[in-house]
């Protein structure tokens, strides 16, 4: 009887030491850490959301503003056209001013050109919608457009076209300035008051290419030792190169009616024109 017990025990004991074998040959997938941007963007996922690519002009082009040196800026139009718009989910996180490879495990493109207008709307309006377009849902962490010619309308022909007014001291210049650089922007993620990018399944998520135009002209409300001041034209060379109180150019007028050192300067200010919110870019055309 005794030995029957022992035996039945090995059995036992045999069996259960199986049983926890294969429980535990299969690893059990480890929880991600809260906020680990680089866990979320490497999980696929088969669910598909709404993804809606935004540009923006922030109200400095919708309200109108004053440059670092006293002109009061308004904009009935400020037309931008962009193609190429990739919005990707990254591992690791992309970051613009790093110098390191942008390495997608998703992305969606826009590839036709689109033609916005970014003055459009009050300051109370949304960022111009540029495109809708399903996409897997993930964490959208980078984005990059090129900035190209219009191929039709009343930008045809100029990447940027910015048509308005600036008044100083009971003098008013009306401006047309059609800009022909292409530019390409490779940017991170979007940095602002709230997150971006972030898709479920079945909902809509927003990203933004964002354009400061305070870096061209300057902003009377910074310090003028800011670097934003530092780097910027200002109006006061455009009003200048006015003949009967309007200016009207194109790149070319520019590079030969500006001073060699202001048209060296507007071509180095407008690589920091792309932004995602306040994330930095990267340019990759414009040398």
């Amino acid at each position: 009887m005794k030995k029957s017990w022992m035996l039945w025990m090995a059995i036992a004991c045999s069996t259960t030491v199986t049983l926890q074998s294969c429980a535990t040959s299969t690893p059990q997938a480890e929880a991600p850490a809260a906020g680990d941007a680089t866990t979320e963007t490497a999980t696929a996922s088969d669910e598909t959301g709404t993804l809606v690519i935004r540009a923006n002009g922030e109200n400095f082009v919708r309200q109108g503003f004053v440059s670092k040196d006293g002109w009061e800026i308004s904009f009935e139009n400020l037309y931008v056209t962009l193609a190429n718009i990739t919005a990707y989910q990254t591992d690791p996180p992309f970051d613009a001013e790093a110098g390191t490879e942008l390495k997608a495990v998703q992305e969606v493109t826009v590839a036709e050109p689109q033609t916005v207008d970014l003055a459009a709307g009050d300051e109370t309006a949304e960022p111009i919608q540029v495109a809708k377009l399903d996409a897997p849902a993930g964490r959208y962490n980078a984005l990059s457009w090129k900035m190209v010619n219009a191929p039709s309308g009343s930008a045809a022909g100029h990447t940027l076209m910015l048509v308005g007014t600036a008044a100083k001291d009971g003098q008013t210049v009306k401006f047309t300035m059609r800009l022909d650089e292409e530019l390409a922007f490779v940017c991170g993620d979007f940095v602002g008051d709230e997150r971006k990018g972030i898709l479920e399944g079945g909902k809509n998520a927003d990203l933004e290419a964002t354009f400061h135009f305070d870096h061209l002209f300057g902003d009377a409300d910074a310090p003028m030792e800011d670097d934003l001041n530092q780097g910027a034209l200002g109006f006061e060379p455009f009003a200048a190169i006015a003949q009967n109180g309007t200016v009207d150019v194109t790149s070319a007028d520019l590079q030969s009616q500006l001073t060699s050192e202001q048209y060296t300067q507007l071509l180095e200010i407008l690589p920091s024109l792309g932004h995602v919110g306040e994330g930095h870019c990267e340019e990759t055309t414009l040398s």
